[in-house]
């Protein structure tokens, strides 16, 4: 069975956590997680890009000059594309960049991802994260404690005020709450925080 070290509420090391192989001991297909991540990416662009073709440019509804006799080329507006100030050639226009993707692949996605972050190490389980005031020096004494550095992503079953209001200010230190989970993240993040709360909610989660 796959395991992570688990750390008890002051950050001291208390043996092993258990973790399900069907989410953390799963089969990696590098594919799905290719996919489930460029649609994560894709889906987080607003497509509100827009230029003006030549209708939509305003002017330019009179004849700049007759057509024969000036020995220049015939125009018939000064909002051509090829004119300053003209409309746009198929230019961009709003558009949704939304990709599907089933929710059966999403899954296998990331419980690919997650098996791959087990196997590097970067998984570790808190038994809690008691914060009693708000205190950025507090939880990066914490962090320290555990031992992470880097881009650390801690994954919380519920919002905490303490917790979130301790966090924002230390650097590569990002805060998720479930079920909002990325792919995209879980990739990026250098080492995986989850508490026992966050971790038991996950693997249920998943092997529904």
């Amino acid at each position: 069975m796959a395991s992570a070290p688990f750390f008890n509420a002051a950050g001291q090391p208390a043996g092993e956590a258990a973790l399900e192989d069907a989410i953390f001991g799963a089969k990696i297909s590098e594919a799905l997680v290719h996919q489930a991540v460029v649609r994560e990416l894709a889906n987080r662009r607003q497509g509100t890009h827009d230029t003006k073709n030549r209708s939509e440019v305003r002017g330019g509804g009179r004849k700049p000059y007759r057509q024969k006799g000036t020995g220049r080329a015939r125009q018939g507006s000064t909002r051509a594309p090829h004119w300053r100030h003209g409309g746009v050639v198929h230019g961009p226009t709003p558009r949704s960049y939304e990709q599907a993707m089933p929710k059966k692949m999403r899954r296998a996605a990331m419980k690919s991802a997650l098996t791959a972050k087990a196997q590097d190490q970067a998984v570790r389980v808190l038994e809690a994260i008691n914060l009693t005031e708000i205190s950025t020096k507090a939880m990066a004494r914490f962090l320290n404690t555990v031992g992470v550095s880097g881009k650390t992503m801690l994954v919380l079953s519920s919002r905490d005020e303490n917790t979130i209001l301790s966090a924002r200010n230390i650097p590569d230190l990002s805060l998720r709450f479930l079920p909002g989970l990325s792919t995209y993240e879980v990739v990026g993040a250098k080492n995986l925080l989850f508490t026992q709360e966050a971790i038991e909610q996950l693997q249920k989660d998943l092997a529904e």
